[in-house]
């Protein structure tokens, strides 16, 4: 009991009261996910599209999220993680219920387009408070946390969706607009801002209640806002000006965003072809919700202590263990006709998922320089959304031109390319992540004018490394 109580505490402890707020905003929103489980299947045996246009439909549904991460991610760092987050949460919502009574195709393709941007405009916002928030020393295990409820919930959701499908395809859409207006409101009553005046990092101690040295400066007591954005102690400008244009020009970071695009091409069939192609198996809805929800419970039993297993183990040979198991799991999909042989399927794609996630977060936290953070965490949510929009549309071509098997093989083939790639690039990323972990050397000041905080000059000299330009 006592070794249970001390993995308990390790596991939890410690944490930012703020953090635990986002983690509940996190699961109730995940309890209700209902439609993008069953939204290829609504497509095809509800509004009777075929498969390209369902594709076509989830393919818009990327395109709007690629657009929505960008600008959350701009968003998130000129405007606030707050009211991005509360926007997106608002338009989401909206869009939820629009799309439940559109009938034609162009209107369900404009509503999968709008719910696409505002839903994904939240990722960078999210992420950014996140890692604002937790101290570094704290992030993988943070990160775990968060990805267990994001799982937790979507566990449940896959299976009450299942159930709620069969009684009606609507309450989908009506459950999952409710529980996105509650998350909204954790965030309204619950969560300050936590962006810092100067694009930086707010002081992490702030969020425990304490106060803390930083560069000779007191941080701000717990429960105070950050200053409001119009009155800032040193000028705001430097941070925004062409800060995306930094993300999009650092090419290690851009490389480790291109391998994710690739995995994610792999992973995003499960909500495109895999429904369809468990439908014309002659499974139900009800039985792909059980099929899938396989993968939110593992993750609920086994995620908590893949932390412990990967620490101190290299970031570039779990990530690549994790796509080649990934890539035999879809891969296997070719040969599946029965539930079982789907199950096992998802048991073993989920977990190269399960070592893939808490690395994946922790290793793009540490590549993002803190005055730029909203900035490269869209970009990075930005190959989630182009694999969203991609996915379905390559997944139904090459279904309809090549077959099934061809499809699930080529998946198998994809995570195979992303190991090797992973094993390849690994040094470059670690020595991007020491340079920016290290606070670089400010020069000497050339008049007796007292010099500003250090964060208004070492921040951004952190964030142009290797990228050719400071902002």
């Amino acid at each position: 009991m006592r070794t249970v109580r001390d993995w308990f505490q390790d596991t939890t402890g410690g944490l930012p009261r703020t953090f635990w707020y986002l983690w509940t905003g996190t699961l109730i929103n995940r309890l209700g996910s209902f439609v993008i489980i069953f939204l290829a299947i609504y497509l095809t045996e509800v509004r009777g599209f075929d498969e390209f246009q369902a594709g076509l439909v989830l393919g818009l549904w990327g395109a709007g999220g690629a657009a929505g991460t960008l600008t959350g991610g701009v968003l998130a760092d000129r405007w606030g993680r707050r009211p991005t987050l509360l926007t997106a949460h608002l338009g989401a919502a909206t869009m939820m219920l629009a799309l439940g009574f559109a009938r034609e195709l162009w209107m369900v393709a404009l509503g999968a387009l709008l719910l696409g941007m505002f839903a994904e405009a939240a990722r960078p916002a999210f992420s950014a408070m996140m890692i604002d928030v937790v101290p570094e020393r704290d992030r993988l295990r943070a990160f775990t946390l968060n990805y267990w409820a994001i799982n937790l919930g979507f566990a449940c959701a896959a299976t009450l969706a299942g159930l709620a499908a069969e009684a009606g395809y609507l309450l989908l859409f009506v459950v999952d607009a409710a529980t996105t207006l509650t998350t909204a409101a954790v965030i309204f009553l619950k969560v300050g801002e936590t962006r810092s005046a100067r694009g930086g990092q707010q002081p992490q101690a702030q969020a425990h209640g304490q106060q803390s040295q930083a560069h000779g400066q007191q941080s701000q007591a717990h429960g105070r806002q950050p200053q409001a954005h119009g009155q800032p102690t040193a000028p705001l400008a430097a941070p925004h000006r062409g800060g995306l244009r930094t993300a999009l020009s650092d090419r290690v970071f851009v490389g480790f965003v291109a391998l994710n695009v690739l995995l994610a091409l792999v992973f995003m069939q499960h909500v495109s072809m895999l429904p369809i192609a468990m439908s014309q198996d002659g499974l139900s809805p009800s039985t792909f919700g059980a099929v899938i929800a396989v993968n939110g419970v593992l993750i609920v039993a086994g995620q908590l202590f893949v932390p412990r297993l990967i620490r101190g183990r290299s970031r570039s040979h779990v990530l690549a263990l994790a796509a080649l198991v990934v890539g035999v799991g879809f891969g296997l999909t070719a040969f599946a006709d029965a539930a079982w042989f789907y199950v096992l399927t998802v048991l073993i794609w989920t977990l190269g998922e399960m070592l893939n996630s808490p690395s994946n977060s922790t290793l793009i936290a540490e590549l993002s320089p803190s005055a730029l953070r909203g900035r490269y965490q869209g970009v990075f949510s930005l190959s989630w959304s182009l694999a969203t929009f991609a996915a379905p549309v390559a997944g139904g071509f090459v279904r309809d031109r090549l077959g099934d098997s061809a499809l699930w093989i080529g998946c198998a083939a994809i995570g195979g390319v992303v190991a090797v790639a992973h094993l390849l690039s690994g040094p470059a990323r670690e020595r991007r992540a020491a340079e920016l972990r290290t606070p670089p050397t400010s020069p000497a000041p050339r008049s007796t004018t007292p010099t500003g905080p250090a964060g208004q000059g070492t921040a951004l000299a952190g964030t142009g490394t290797g990228t050719g330009t400071g902002v």
